[in-house]
C-alpha cells in the first residue's frame, strides 16, 4: 500500500497537480456605523476610502424592529438612517474613518442634515464597542478644539444597537440611480454646505 501511494503522488505531480495546502486564513475585517442623514450619500462617502470593503444603508438607534423606510420617515421609530461600513484594519484605521465622517457631514444641525429635517436625519457615531467610543469621542473633543467654524459639534456617539439593514433598492442607490443621485445631491446643497464649514478639508 506504501508503495502504491507513492506511485500515486508522484502521479498526480506528474499531471500538474498538488497536494492539498492549508487554506490561507481569512481576512480579518471590521466594521463601524455611521449617521450623516441621507444614507445614500453616506455611502458613497465611504465607497471612496480606501480599506473600505462594503457599505450597507439602514435603520439604527431606535425603538422598532426591522423596521420599513416608510416608518423611519415618519418619524415615529427613533431610528436614524445610518450605513454599516465594513473595513480592513490594516489598510485603514477605525480612528482615520472617524476623521473622514466629519468632513463628509455638517456636525453642527441637531435632527437635520442638509436639506432633510427631522430625528431620521440626525448625525450619530454609533460605536460598536467600548474602544469605538473612546476613540469616537476623543476624536469629537479634538474637533471641538480644531473646528474652522463657531458652531459647536451636536453630533452624537452613543454605543450602537441593533443594525437593520435597508430595502434592496437603497443599497448602492447611487450607482443604480447615478443621474437622480447627482441631482438630489446637487439640490440638497450638500457639497455646498460642507465646502462653506470644511474648506478645502471637505471630503471630495
Amino acid at each position: 500500500m506504501a508503495l502504491l501511494g507513492c506511485l500515486l503522488g508522484g502521479l498526480a505531480v506528474a499531471q500538474g497537480t498538488s497536494p492539498a495546502q492549508p487554506s490561507a486564513a481569512p481576512a480579518v475585517t471590521t466594521s463601524a456605523i455611521f449617521a450623516g442623514g441621507c444614507f445614500w450619500c453616506v455611502e458613497s462617502d465611504f465607497d471612496k476610502v480606501a480599506g473600505v470593503l462594503s457599505t450597507t444603508s439602514g435603520y439604527t438607534g431606535g425603538r422598532t424592529v426591522k423596521p420599513t423606510y416608510e416608518q423611519v420617515s415618519s418619524h415615529s421609530t427613533g431610528h436614524a438612517e445610518a450605513v454599516q461600513v465594513v473595513f480592513d484594519p490594516a489598510k485603514v484605521s477605525y480612528a482615520q474613518l472617524v476623521a473622514h465622517y466629519w468632513h463628509t457631514i455638517d456636525p453642527t444641525v441637531k435632527d437635520q442634515q442638509f436639506c432633510d429635517h427631522g430625528s431620521p436625519y440626525r448625525t450619530a457615531i454609533f460605536a460598536l464597542d467600548a474602544g469605538q467610543l473612546k476613540t469616537a469621542q476623543d476624536s469629537r473633543a479634538a474637533l471641538e478644539k480644531s473646528k474652522p467654524f463657531k458652531a459647536p459639534v451636536v453630533t452624537e456617539v452613543v454605543l450602537a444597537g441593533a443594525f437593520y439593514p435597508a430595502e434592496d433598492y437603497h443599497q448602492d442607490y447611487y450607482l443604480k440611480n447615478p443621474l437622480r443621485y447627482k441631482y438630489y445631491r446637487s439640490s440638497c446643497g450638500r457639497d455646498a454646505r460642507l465646502k462653506q464649514l470644511w474648506g478645502p478639508l471637505a471630503a471630495p
